[in-house]
This record gives structure tokens, C-alpha cells and sequence, in this order.
């Protein structure tokens, strides 16, 4: 009895041998059959089997092998069929009978697979959580967390460490990158002269203390990165909804980035531009549809991930799958949504779901408003380290030229120091998730302020290697702001419907009178049709750097200065402003208001004009319609030139002609003019133009995270001989002819100090002096910005 029942004890102790090798018999005949398709990172028909995990999840019409049931195992169906257009594989001989037979007997034995194999090894999966990395001992004083990390990475390698930029080259660097502009030549001479040993900090600190700056400039990243814009596909017929006048009050106000993500995806009425996509008309795609570009646009926005591919199928590219894009899809749908494939209808329902359920999960039951909230708290949740460190790699990338993460939309993909991308989200928690704090630490590392990297034709050939901050071209905003500062030709208003001023900064007051008739006592009513001509002249001293108008007339009216047409209207309730410093000359100068009044019958008619022109040193001086002025019966031609015996007579000036909602327009019209206390306009505000786009700047349709760091041909060709360049330089260099230069060296002096923040060199002066001429011209002028704008140092941020 012992002898017979010790070995049988012994038997079932060990495992049983499968009496299919699957090592040796199974893994080539499925790479032989099934591995061009399935095997990888192929998944034909949503199927892999290049894991087990793969395997027994199944294909996009359920599952494919069930470990121990054969009957129940399509896979063996499909091997064995003989019908052509069942039978897999679909090319070639097929499995032969012998090899059915295997595949049959390995499945009946539990599918068995050897513990961690892989056809193809998993591509990298990025961690959720947050993680603390232990940071390395300070080298050489170098105690900020960014220097330690980076400083043992170089040292490990043996590469040398990045020296420092020189003050002119960061104080340059820094301006372009924190607000957008170009220091002036008064501020680079203050930060060179200053001595602290703390001045670049100090600096950061105060560039980022300039909220409407600030805002101003990272509207331009925020819109890309929103699909924002002012006009554009959708706008008009209602397709679309922007989301300009939350950002830009959320970028001034510096919202904390947690509550700037919940409020774009569980929106407000001000926010719910971003989420609603655009409704394009016509026939498309069932992956374009408001619901799937929701979907694509959290993911790519907050998380770094491309659900574009796996809106239409499972993708290719990574592991996100058709389910993925749907369940994030079905969170904001108000219907059920079923799941379409390549454009052809699964027959299968969407569930609400997000991608990390580690974290939670949405509740699918719940009523739309209530899923979008518990997606927004799960998008947030501070263990989601996903949207922490897609942030910040998209900040380590706008300021250091390359993101830790590379593309900063690739987050599945390793880093190239997690500990650096750590490190950088780390920081955003622990700030409460303040975003001008990242940017505070990263500028004030001495990574940030190093030389910047010198590439050659072969860098990244053998992969990313840290050398330093790599240099930036300027986006079309920063390119065209900096030539509006130069040249003093920026828009005298922005398109962009934000606040830029705030409760008691000063403006120009509003004084402009009505002239015309609206005394009724005295049946004083001027009658349709009637064209009255007002005229005021003036004097202009050439200091005028600056001067803006604002007109209007009820019913309609043109405005001549100086015999050339400035401006027109015909509704009284949408006054007309505009830059007047063109039109204006030295010595007199003439404004000629031609009014007409419409109607049906005789009635109440009044003009109004207000203007300023503003000096070098910025004080203002008022023209507005009042008594000064006069009028005539005699009506001009075409040139706003007056019949010789044209008979001028003394104004009427109008006491009270119900206009109040017209002139109340027409104030705040002059306060965006004057500008007092309130930025000058900057491009990233205003509606896109022909040099804008040729710059880079893109049509916001999609979402562009990065713009392109490569000059193109289009561009090119316009820098080259583009006539809206030229039109800007030609402007800009009218303009700078009104200041007082000493000498045409004078000018060339600070012209490269406040565009490249150093003097000319000898050789460089030398040119300049042939381009200028003994005497400033505006051609000479236009000449020699055009040759400063053409410098790759002043495209390109060092």
C-alpha cells in the first residue's frame, strides 16, 4: 500500500508537461501564419496575439481564443475553414491540417505561454502616479534641483557641462520667452549696469509680475494649443465658440492649472468653446464628429496622447484602442453612441469611461453634467502624474527648445530623464499648480540660463543627447511684436475681446461735442439728404510719434485728413477708429468731415470727431469736434478737394441729442486708442494676417502644440519681398524719422541695441553708414530694418 501510493503523491505534486510545446512548435507557426498581421505592434482587425494578455483580450468582434474550450475558440474556426473569404490567413496556403491539429491540442491544453514572452516586446508604458526621484548632491554650488539633476546626467556621461549665456544674451532670451517682447534699449542698459549677484532672478521674478504681458504672449501658445482663434471655420454660423475672454481673464489672473483644466472640461458658458469642438458642416468622418474631437482634444491637450488614430480604429502607433476613444467620447454625449470603425457602424454601444481607472471611474448612469464633472476631478486627481508632466514638459520645451518627453504629444514615449520630468511636475504640485512658478524654475536654473547648444547636420542622428538649451526661432507673434515695438506700428486696438486695462487706469478723456441740429423748438431739423462739410485746421510739431482718431455721424459721413481718406461709416452706433499718425504732417493740417443725414423725413443730425497726438515723451494733445470748427453747405469731390467759393459759417454745437449709447461707444473706442495705461496691442491679439500665416502662425483648426523650427520657402519669399513686410518697414520707418536722432550712427546704435540687445560691431556700423546715407531717409531707414530682421540672431531666440 505505501509502495503504490507514495509515488502517486509525488506525481500530483509536480506540474503536468503540456504536451504541446509551445516554445518550439506553437510560437513558429503562429509567426509563420499569423505574425505579419497580428504579431508587434500589427493588430489587423483589432486582433494581436503578441502577448497572451493580447490573445485573450480578442479582436474589435469579441473573443478569439478561450484557454481549455476549443468549441468556443473562433481562432480554430477561422484556421480551418475552407471558405476563401473566411479562412485566416487570408493569403498563402493556410495552416495545414497537421498544424490545426497543434494549434487545436495547445489551445485544449489551456493555451499555455511562457511567462514573459513576447513576439514583440512592449512598448514603453509611461508611469501614472507621481514619483519623487532622489536628487543627486550638488556639484559646485549648483543647489537647484534642475542643475542637480541635469549636472550628474552630463557628468555620467563624461560631457562637458553647458557655461553660462552672457547677461545680454539672457536678458534678451528671458523678455522673449516670459512676455513676448524685446527689452528695451533703457532696460538692457539697467540689467547690464546692475551688479546683484541675484539680478537674473530678479529679473524672472518681475517679467512674470507683468500679468498683462504675460498674458498677452502665452495667449498664443494657449490658443495653438486650444484651437482658439477670433475668426475662422465655425465663428459665424455657430459651429464654433471661442473661449478667448475666459483664457486671457485666466492667464492675467494666473488660475491655477488644475482649475484652468476642470473648468475647460466640465465648462462654464465662457469655457465651453474648447470642449464643444466645431460642428462642421457638410458630410465627415464619424471620428470628426463634436463628440470624438472632445475625446482627442483632453487627450491631447492634457495628456500628451493621440486618440486621432484610435477614433477610427485601434491604433497603430500605441496602445490606445477604439473602446478608449469612445468611452471618453460617451462621457459628454447626450445619446448613446455607437461605435463605428473605418466609417462602418459596429452595431455596439459606447460606454462612458476613462483610461485610467486606477484612478476612478465615471459613472455611466449619471446625467451628462455630472459625468463631465467626475472626469474633470479624475483628470485632476492628484495622482494623475499623466497631466502633471505633460505640462510641464511642454513648458521645459517652449523655454529650453526641446521637451523631455519629444514630441511633446508622444508622452507614451520614454523620457530622456525621468527624473528631470519629475522633478519639473513635482514642482507644479507643490505650487498649488502655478504655472509662472514652473516657469520660475526653470528660468532661474543655470540650465536655462546656458550657452545654447551648437547643432550640426548629424545631431540626434544617434538619438537626443543634453548639451545645453537649444535656440528657438520667434513664432510669427514674437516676430511681428518686436518689429511693432521697434517701429512704434502697432494697432491702435486688439480683435480679441479682452480686458486689458484695469478699474482706475487712466484714459483719455472724452470730449468731443456734437455739431449739426437737432433744435426742434426752433423747426431747426435738417432735412434727408442734406451734406454738411466741417472743417478744423491745425497745427503738428514734428515730435508727433503717435496719434489715433475716432469718428462717427448720425446717418453717415467720410472723413478727409489732409486730402486723403481716412475712414467712413454709416451707422452712428458703430463708430470708426483708426491710427491717424500717417495721415498727419508737419506744420498745418486739415481734417474736412463730410456729414450726410438719411431718414424718411426731416430729422436730428450730429457728427462727432475726437483725436490725440502724442509726443516723444508721451504727453497728448486733444482735437475734438467742438466750436473751434466750421462748416459749409459746399460739398467736396472725390479728392476732398472744396468748391474755391466754398462759404465757412461758425458751428453749432448740440447740447443733448439722445446719443448717449453712441458716445459711450465711442469713449471707450478712444480709451483702447490712447492706450493710457493699457499695453500696446501685440500680434497674438489681433485676427491673422498674410505675414502672420507665412511666420508660421497656424489656422487653428487642429491642435498644434508645436509650430515648426525650420524656415520655410513661404516664408522666405516674404521676408525677402513680400509686400506686407515691406508695407510694416515702410511704416515703421516713417515713424522712427519723428524722433530726434543725433546722427544716422545714433540711430544705428539703437537700433542693435533694442533689437539684438548689443551695439553694432566696426564692420557692421560701417555697412549701416553706407545704407543710411549722410542723412536719415525713410528709404535708408526701411533699408536697415530689413537688413537687422534678416539676421538669424534677431529670428532666433539664443
Amino acid at each position: 500500500m505505501r509502495r503504490t501510493l507514495v509515488p502517486l503523491l509525488l506525481l500530483t505534486a509536480l506540474p503536468l508537461v503540456a504536451a504541446v510545446d509551445f516554445d518550439h512548435e506553437i510560437v513558429p507557426l503562429l509567426r509563420k501564419h499569423c505574425g505579419e498581421c497580428h504579431t508587434g505592434d500589427k493588430r489587423k482587425g483589432g486582433f494581436s496575439m503578441n502577448t497572451r494578455s493580447a490573445l485573450l483580450e480578442g479582436s474589435e468582434n469579441g473573443v478569439v481564443v478561450v484557454p481549455s474550450d476549443v468549441a468556443k475558440s473562433k481562432l480554430l474556426e477561422l484556421v480551418a475553414s475552407a471558405d476563401p473569404d473566411v479562412r485566416m490567413p487570408p493569403k498563402g496556403d493556410g495552416l495545414t491540417a497537421a498544424e490545426v491539429a497543434r494549434m487545436k491540442a495547445w489551445i485544449a491544453e489551456g493555451a499555455v505561454w511562457t511567462n514573459g514572452f513576447a513576439f514583440k516586446q512592449p512598448a514603453y508604458e509611461p508611469p501614472l502616479k507621481p514619483r519623487t526621484p532622489v536628487l543627486p548632491a550638488a556639484q559646485d554650488g549648483r543647489a537647484h534641483p534642475i542643475d542637480r539633476v541635469l549636472d550628474a546626467w552630463v557628468k555620467e556621461r563624461q560631457l562637458p557641462r553647458p557655461a553660462l549665456a552672457d547677461d545680454a544674451t539672457f536678458l534678451r532670451r528671458v523678455h522673449l520667452d516670459l512676455v513676448g517682447v524685446l527689452p528695451t534699449a533703457a532696460e538692457n542698459a539697467a540689467f547690464l549696469a546692475e551688479r546683484a549677484p541675484d539680478k537674473r532672478a530678479k529679473l524672472v521674478k518681475a517679467l512674470l509680475a507683468r500679468d498683462l504681458d504675460y498674458a498677452d504672449h502665452w495667449m498664443a501658445f494657449w490658443n495653438d494649443l486650444l484651437r482658439n482663434d477670433y475668426a475662422g471655420t465655425g465663428y459665424i454660423d455657430g459651429g464654433r465658440k471661442q473661449v478667448t475672454g475666459w483664457l486671457y481673464a485666466a492667464l492675467a489672473e494666473n488660475k491655477p492649472y488644475d482649475d484652468f483644466v476642470r473648468e475647460l472640461i466640465a465648462p462654464t458658458p465662457a469655457s465651453e468653446g474648447f470642449a464643444k469642438g466645431i460642428i462642421w458642416r457638410g458630410s465627415v468622418s464619424a471620428g470628426a464628429r463634436p463628440e470624438l474631437q472632445f475625446s482627442q482634444s483632453i487627450s491631447q491637450t492634457f495628456l500628451g496622447i493621440n486618440m486621432k488614430c484610435a477614433s477610427c480604429h485601434d491604433s497603430f502607433i500605441d496602445r490606445w484602442k477604439l473602446r478608449d476613444a469612445y468611452g471618453l467620447a460617451a462621457i459628454t454625449s447626450n445619446q448613446p453612441l455607437e461605435l463605428v470603425r473605418c466609417d462602418v457602424p459596429t452595431g455596439k454601444t459606447a460606454v462612458a469611461a476613462w483610461p485610467f481607472p486606477e484612478l476612478g471611474q465615471v459613472d455611466p448612469s449619471k446625467p451628462r453634467s455630472e459625468r463631465l464633472q467626475q472626469l474633470a476631478a479624475l483628470m485632476t486627481h492628484p495622482e494623475n502624474g499623466r497631466l502633471q508632466r505633460t505640462i510641464v514638459n511642454r513648458l521645459w520645451h517652449r523655454l529650453m527648445g526641446r521637451g523631455v518627453v519629444h514630441p511633446v504629444d508622444a508622452m507614451q514615449t520614454e523620457p530622456w530623464n525621468q527624473d528631470l520630468l519629475d522633478v519639473l511636475a513635482n514642482r507644479l504640485v507643490e505650487s498649488k499648480y502655478d504655472l509662472k512658478a514652473v516657469l520660475e524654475f526653470i528660468a532661474t536654473s543655470q540650465a536655462y540660463q546656458a550657452r545654447t547648444e551648437t547643432l550640426t547636420r548629424t545631431t540626434d542622428d544617434k538619438g537626443y543627447v543634453y548639451r545645453g538649451p537649444r535656440a528657438k526661432r520667434l513664432t510669427a507673434e514674437q516676430f511681428v511684436d518686436a518689429l511693432w515695438r521697434l517701429t512704434g506700428t502697432a494697432p491702435l486696438k486688439v480683435d480679441a475681446a479682452v480686458a486689458r486695462a484695469t478699474a482706475g487706469q487712466a484714459s483719455l478723456a472724452w470730449q468731443a461735442q456734437p455739431l449739426w441740429s437737432n433744435d426742434k423748438a426752433k423747426g431747426a431739423l435738417p432735412p434727408v439728404g442734406e451734406t454738411r462739410v466741417f472743417r478744423l485746421r491745425f497745427q503738428v510739431a514734428e515730435a508727433v510719434v503717435k496719434a489715433g482718431c475716432v469718428v462717427s455721424c448720425d446717418n453717415s459721413y467720410e472723413l478727409f485728413v489732409n486730402g486723403k481718406t481716412a475712414s467712413k461709416g454709416d451707422d452712428w452706433q458703430t463708430p470708426q477708429a483708426f491710427d491717424l499718425t500717417s495721415y498727419l504732417r508737419s506744420g498745418e493740417n486739415e481734417f474736412l468731415l463730410v456729414g450726410r443725414n438719411g431718414g424718411k423725413a426731416p430729422n436730428a443730425a450730429a457728427v462727432w470727431l475726437q483725436a490725440f497726438l502724442r509726443d516723444g515723451q508721451g504727453k497728448d494733445t486733444t482735437l475734438a469736434t467742438n466750436r473751434a470748427w466750421e462748416w459749409t453747405a459746399a460739398v467736396p469731390n472725390a479728392q476732398g478737394v472744396l468748391p474755391a467759393n466754398a462759404t465757412w459759417r461758425p458751428v453749432a454745437v448740440l447740447a443733448d441729442g439722445g446719443w448717449a449709447k453712441g458716445e459711450a461707444k465711442m469713449a471707450e473706442l478712444l480709451a483702447q486708442l490712447s492706450g493710457k495705461g493699457i499695453p500696446p496691442a501685440r500680434a497674438s491679439l489681433v485676427k491673422s494676417d498674410l505675414l502672420q500665416r507665412s511666420l508660421g502662425r497656424p489656422n487653428r483648426e487642429q491642435i498644434v502644440s508645436m509650430r515648426p523650427n525650420e524656415l520655410s520657402t513661404l516664408e522666405a519669399i516674404d521676408l525677402a519681398n513680400g509686400q506686407a513686410f515691406a508695407d510694416l518697414l515702410g511704416r515703421g520707418a516713417a515713424n522712427l524719422l519723428r524722433r530726434p536722432w543725433k546722427s544716422p550712427d545714433d540711430f544705428t546704435q539703437w537700433l542693435y541695441v533694442s533689437a539684438l540687445c548689443r551695439s553694432p560691431s566696426a564692420a557692421e556700423l560701417k555697412v549701416a553708414q553706407e545704407i543710411l546715407g549722410p542723412r536719415l531717409t525713410e528709404q535708408g531707414v526701411a533699408d536697415l530694418l530689413w537688413a537687422v530682421c534678416m539676421l538669424p540672431e534677431f529670428q532666433t531666440i539664443r
